[in-house]
């Protein structure tokens, strides 16, 4: 792991906002293609304090960016979900700002920014979530 991967780890981790630390940390995507179907997803990184005030290994947190399940949808490429007639008879779809989950076999990992992602195509996302921490 990077020195940079490292630091970008432990910021995500201490974050309050972990939807605002992801998209902070990777930065503008705006000169950025995703191509076919896939879906770029921000990996979340679990917060290093639980609510009960026990401070996670930093080996816990690093553990994350290859296991964690879970991601911050950061940008879709120009044929995912475009086969789809409309949302509400073929389901919900992953919109940019959204929580993810998906199979870790599913995606392939790359970092953006020092920041874990995953490419995920469009049709092996779960579901989508509302609170990150409900999945692990």
């Amino acid at each position: 792991m990077s020195v940079a991967t490292a630091k970008k780890l432990e910021l995500l981790s201490q974050a309050d906002d972990p939807r605002m630390a992801i998209i902070k940390a990777v930065g503008d995507l705006g000169n950025q293609d995703v191509f076919s179907d896939l879906v770029l997803v921000g990996t979340y990184i679990r917060n290093e304090k639980t609510t009960g005030g026990i401070i996670m290994p930093k080996d816990t947190l690093a553990e994350d960016e290859w296991q964690s399940k879970v991601g911050l949808v950061l940008k879709t490429g120009p044929l995912a979900y475009s086969d789809w007639e409309d949302e509400d008879t073929r389901g919900a779809n992953a919109r940019i700002g959204t929580w993810v989950v998906y199979a870790i076999k599913d995606g392939w990992a790359v970092q953006i920014n020092g920041v874990p992602c995953r490419f995920v195509p469009y049709d092996k996302i779960r579901m989508r979530i509302t609170d990150p921490t409900l999945v692990f």
